[in-house]
């Protein structure tokens, strides 16, 4: 490797450790704050112009996608959003509501795509097929609720890549961060396979029937772009479970899976 790539690879571990270790500062804070306010929500906007105007034309777009089951949030998912404006000023950004979801599907696809979302029951596997039909779409970079970028994403996504998948602590692809350039194949590929597997409704994790499971199999990571979770986006560093879901009784999709059919059932 040469000297350059190893310093910035040094740089960005350090930025990385600095950046968990304030966002762990606002987070015990945010307990404090909430104790206080217990009610106290701020509002997640549905669309944000960049805060510097870009200077490249790129590939993928400049958009941050996110999706919650609300967009009143506690101060810990706030902070985690303008964390990522600082990260991302040149990028603009957009966020839907489960019912904004819906109607973006409904407008966009046809009836069987829309037909397969409107079965699943539980809002993460929603969210799943959401993130590969929006990027398939529009493009741009989308991230999970509680993801952040450790490193400016004008420089984790360079403006000539089309596609770039993220990899775990294991090694493996997640889809908590993915970037895409629009009407991209590999992205219909993960669709179609997500679309099949609710079809199908033979298996019961929301890993594997819409979510990194999917990824992981039809994926080769030799012939797609990938970067490490430790060179691009942590998760949870500002945020948690309990300030992620303390709206929703039935708590996060790992909880609610045990109790909810991911898929509705026909009558």
């Amino acid at each position: 490797m040469p000297t350059s790539s190893r310093v910035k690879n040094i740089m960005i571990v350090a930025a990385s450790r600095v950046i968990k270790l304030l966002a762990n500062i606002t987070k015990l804070f945010s307990y404090v704050f909430h104790t206080f306010f217990p009610n106290k929500r701020f509002t997640l906007p549905g669309y944000a112009a960049p805060l510097l105007k870009p200077k490249h034309t790129s590939v993928i777009p400049q958009i941050i996608w996110q999706t919650n089951f609300t967009n009143k949030v506690t101060l810990p998912v706030y902070l985690n959003y303008l964390f990522n404006r600082l990260m991302a000023p040149r990028f603009e950004y957009r966020f839907m509501i489960t019912e904004a979801r819906y109607a973006f599907i409904a407008q966009n696809y046809d009836g069987a795509l829309l037909d397969s979302y409107s079965k699943l029951q539980i809002g993460a596997a929603q969210a799943d097929l959401w993130r590969l039909l929006v990027l398939y779409k529009h493009g741009g970079v989308y991230l999970d609720i509680d993801a952040h970028a450790i490193w400016p994403l004008s420089h984790v996504v360079p403006t000539t890549i089309d596609e770039l998948y993220v990899t775990t602590r294991r090694g493996e692809l997640s889809n908590y961060f993915i970037a895409s350039k629009p009407n991209n194949p590999h992205l219909w590929q993960l669709i179609e396979r997500v679309h099949q597997n609710i079809n199908e409704n033979a298996l019961t994790n929301v890993f594997e029937l819409t979510g990194p499971g999917v990824f992981i199999k039809l994926l080769d990571q030799n012939s797609v772009p990938t970067v490490s979770y430790r060179h691009a986006c942590n998760q949870g560093s500002f945020t948690n479970e309990y300030f992620q879901y303390i709206d929703k009784k039935a708590g996060k999709w790992t909880k609610e899976q045990q109790t909810v059919s991911i898929i509705r059932q026909e009558e």
